[in-house]
């Protein structure tokens, strides 16, 4: 009866004494594993608790420190709302030999290159293998990287046939940004869904803020003939909603291109969306809206394509939804290029509202007025509701 007890015993020790190792992934908005090394037995757990913004925890090796390992596990991207539940990413320790981790996030810059590697059973400071070799290893993958791009802008500022263009009038603007079309698993509140959007350097993380997307509520125009949009850009979650109220005069929310700004958007099999032609009295109280729903994170410009007296967008009348503001594409070079052109070769293609209509009173004006259109991803779709009083 003894000896059968006793190594049951033995054999059950391992499984009793495991570890579980916690890992926090990105906190406080650091691009940093913490902690970024640990020694671990068989058996035990390392579990990683991701924070806000989009990161992974992805199995690379010592000699490629920023590049998947064949065959290595990977968590896939965890974006993470800054009001959401921290996800978590569970990993078994099966040996003591070193494993070597890496973020593969590369928006706005590469996350590993500046350093977010993390090790379990890496050898002890001053051995070949040490966690600051591998960190350094992958700090040079990040040096190397930035001097490539900054040899590839040096060839672009020197090269005349890089030049990067308005669609017209020969204004210089900063090349595009190149976009990389990810696939995301989505959990909001109790609901989760697959994604493919195209991530752009310095965009948000796709997860909505709520199911119900929050209401962002913009004036067009107003009083005293002011040309803008209130506030002039935001920064909008997917299923967000974009309420444009429209004020005194008449305007429209036209979608458009950075290259382009005063000209609909109509490229690449893509029309753009048009809220038409939106006249209101100077003496209304009550004034129609126009929705707008973000599908995803790229940037979105627009315009007011009223050109009577004047081009309003060649006047600064533009908008954009998530512009980097960080980046060489924010609301201001947007504007910039607007009033540069001008709208000058847009003048003979747009249609514009007579400067002769009759004046408007605040009774002829729409009791409601609403509409909807989503942007992003590969659809379009338009839904224009309109309820109109009329007094017999």
């Amino acid at each position: 009866m003894f000896s059968t007890f006793f190594p049951l015993g033995l054999a059950l020790l391992p499984f009793v004494s495991a570890t579980v190792h916690d890992i926090q992934v990105g906190a406080g908005g650091m691009l940093q594993y913490t902690p970024e090394a640990i020694s671990a037995q068989p058996g035990d757990q390392v579990v990683f608790h991701f924070n806000p913004k989009n990161h992974t925890v992805s199995q690379s090796s010592f000699a490629n420190p920023c590049g998947l390992k064949d065959g290595g596990f990977d968590s896939g991207f965890m974006p993470v709302a800054a009001n959401q539940t921290s996800p978590t990413y569970t990993i078994t320790v099966n040996d003591t030999q070193p494993i070597w981790v890496y973020c593969r996030q590369k928006t706005p810059t590469p996350h590993c290159g500046a350093g977010m590697v993390f090790a379990v059973n890496c050898g002890q400071d001053g051995s070949p293998n040490s966690f600051t070799n591998f960190k350094n290893s992958a700090l040079a993958v990040g040096a190397s990287l930035s001097a490539a791009a900054a040899t590839a802008s040096a060839t672009v500022d020197s090269g005349s046939s890089a030049t990067w263009t308005a669609a017209y009038g020969g204004y210089t603007i900063p090349p595009p940004a190149e976009a990389s079309v990810v696939t995301q698993t989505i959990t909001v509140e109790a609901s989760t869904w697959t994604t493919v959007y195209s991530s752009y350097p310095g965009s948000p993380a796709p997860t909505p803020a709520s199911l119900q997307g929050q209401v962002h509520k913009v004036i067009v125009g107003g009083s005293g003939g002011v040309l803008m949009f209130d506030p002039p850009h935001i920064a909008a979650q997917p299923r967000d909603i974009v309420v444009f109220e429209f004020h005194q005069k008449n305007h429209t929310v036209t979608q458009s291109s950075f290259a382009d700004p005063c000209r609909k958007l109509n490229a690449n099999g893509t029309t753009g969306f048009d809220a038409g032609f939106m006249p209101v009295a100077d003496d209304a109280t009550t004034f129609p809206t126009w929705n707008l729903t973000v599908n995803d994170t790229q940037p979105i410009w627009a315009y007011c394509r009223q050109q009577v007296p004047a081009s309003h967008c060649g006047s600064g009348m533009v908008f954009a939804v998530n512009s980097v503001e960080s980046g060489p594409h924010n609301f201001t070079a947007f504007q910039n290029v607007a009033k540069a052109i001008n709208g000058t070769a847009a003048a003979a293609t747009e249609p514009s509202a007579s400067a002769s209509q009759p004046p408007i009173s605040a009774s002829s004006q729409p009791a409601s007025a609403a509409s909807s259109i989503r942007v992003g991803g590969l659809g379009l779709g338009l839904t224009i509701i309109a309820m109109v009083a009329t007094l017999l």
